[in-house]
């Protein structure tokens, strides 16, 4: 059976934020940003909102109809002036983003911020691409293959448009399910201090 997938809108974002709450809540990055369980809890779901209402501004938001997963999707620009540029890291940006996420939703805790820094070092510039920039599948529906199924329309475009994706792996686990979909490991990890690391992975077109 396939599963249905719909174009989230506003009225869907408080809805979002709870599905991202629950799904990440354990995952690795997660208890790196926030070691504190009760605290954690507290505000997690916080983060989650920051992030929801980032995608809201800049991106699309994908949800499966039965409510079980959501992806959370960037179109990133190439950069004009350099088209033939090769893929490689930014260096670094004087946008103050991450110091606003972390102001609003935790603002003694500086790995809110760290993390958003050490990110977006890592992701690539130069050529046009699509960013999952999160995907989340409720614990109690998670091995039943709906990320897959809620990546495939826009992995299709991508092939279809001659378009590569990028993402950042947060665990084992995910990481083997991109790389069964097309993505590799772009050699440099995020390792974030005392704590887990993260996988970026760029994906080029496949042919159709």
């Amino acid at each position: 059976m396939g599963v249905g997938i719909r174009r989230a809108q506003a009225s869907d974002r408080d809805y979002v934020v709870r599905l991202l709450d629950e799904a990440f809540m354990d995952d690795p990055v997660s208890g790196w940003v926030f070691p504190d369980v009760e605290h954690r809890r507290a505000r997690h779901a916080g983060l989650m909102a920051a992030f929801t209402d980032a995608t809201f501004a800049d991106g699309y938001i994908d949800l499966a109809e039965d409510g079980a997963a959501v992806a959370l999707w960037m179109d990133i620009p190439g950069a004009p002036d350099t088209p033939d540029e090769p893929l490689g890291p930014s260096e670094g940006s004087s946008d103050d983003g991450p110091a606003q996420v972390r102001a609003a939703v935790d603002p003694d805790n500086e790995r809110v911020e760290q993390i958003a820094r050490l990110t977006a070092a890592a992701h690539p510039v130069g050529r046009e691409h699509v960013y999952l920039w999160m995907i989340g599948v409720r614990p109690d529906r998670q091995g039943e293959g709906l990320g897959t199924a809620l990546m495939a329309p826009v992995l299709e475009r991508c092939d279809r448009e001659g378009l590569p994706a990028y993402l950042e792996a947060s665990n084992a686990r995910s990481r083997a399910l991109y790389e069964r979909l097309g993505f590799v490991f772009t050699g440099t990890a995020v390792d974030l201090p005392d704590g887990p690391s993260l996988w970026p992975m760029w994906r080029e077109p496949q042919a159709q």
